[in-house]
């Protein structure tokens, strides 16, 4: 249907001080903000995602949680460093970095993109398939000129010299340009920097040096929201928190002394300051 307004010319013509002139219509606005939320990889389970409709319950750090994302978008673009969410499955942590995205397409009309880690390691995989007609380029471009990049899911992917090298590319051109980054993940910063599940082995310590400089860090726990019962509230996400706390992770102190060697070692090559580089070629497994 054509626009009443502008008779679908997407200028609508406005009265200045006596003079006639014309602005952008509404329609053209909305279609665009439309089309910039189309091409973000917002997933339809995380569609409606807003920060006004996260639940909120006492709980200390998840509030500041919600604090600091709702501060994040008041200040963007001015802002210094991106986000990085720390805590374990089910607390709200994509929600609220989607809920950053989205606010931040709709009303700043951002070219923002989302993905979470696994498939985009997936998606640059397939272009070493000859089958596949997509180039390495097309995936990572988004990527890095992205205004603002959510990365969900960070460390989940099985560890290797390609995923790693491939990560510390995407994150060290972002860091090089100043690009702000929003990413979650599920590993703590255990005090055993070299413990299986920490989140500098899952990363690589490149990688994971460069995330201080461009991340305010955000740790926090908390109940369960897949496990809320419909229509639960404030009340129930408490008696799920008080279920979960406790909740432990695997650490190096649970593996034999030879496996625990040998973690050291890794991580002790993998500190050592070594030029940025990706192999690329065929993805490493």
């Amino acid at each position: 249907m054509t626009c009443e307004i502008c008779s679908g010319t997407g200028w609508r013509p406005v009265d200045r001080d006596g003079a006639r002139a014309v602005e952008r219509c509404v329609c053209w606005q909305n279609a665009r903000v439309a089309k910039l939320l189309a091409n973000s990889g917002i997933e339809p389970r995380y569609a409606r995602c807003t920060l006004d409709g996260f639940l909120v319950y006492p709980n200390e750090k998840l509030q500041n949680a919600v604090a600091r994302a709702k501060k994040f978008v008041r200040e963007f673009p001015a802002v210094d460093k991106g986000l990085i969410f720390i805590g374990p499955p089910g607390i709200g942590k994509t929600h609220l970095a989607v809920a950053i995205l989205r606010q931040l397409i709709v009303e700043r009309r951002i070219r923002g993109l989302f993905y979470d880690v696994p498939t985009l390691l997936k998606n640059i995989r397939s272009t070493y398939n000859p089958v596949v007609r997509t180039a390495e380029i097309d995936v990572i471009r988004p990527v890095m000129e992205a205004e603002l990049l959510v990365l969900d899911d960070l460390g989940k992917e099985k560890p290797s010299e390609w995923v790693e090298e491939t990560m510390n590319l995407i994150v060290g051109t972002r860091y090089n340009q100043k690009r702000t980054t929003i990413f979650t993940t599920n590993f703590e910063v255990l005090e055993d920097l070299t413990a299986v599940d920490s989140l500098p082995v899952k990363v690589g310590f490149r990688t994971w040096s460069r995330l201080h400089e461009m991340c305010d860090f955000v740790e926090y726990d908390g109940g369960d929201y897949r496990e809320l019962p419909t229509n639960g509230g404030a009340d129930d996400m408490v008696t799920l928190w008080k279920q979960h706390r406790g909740r432990t992770r695997l650490s190096t102190a649970r593996l034999p002394g030879a496996a625990r060697a040998q973690l050291a070692q890794n991580a002790s090559a993998r500190s050592a300051d070594r030029e940025l580089k990706w192999p690329g070629g065929k993805a490493g497994r």
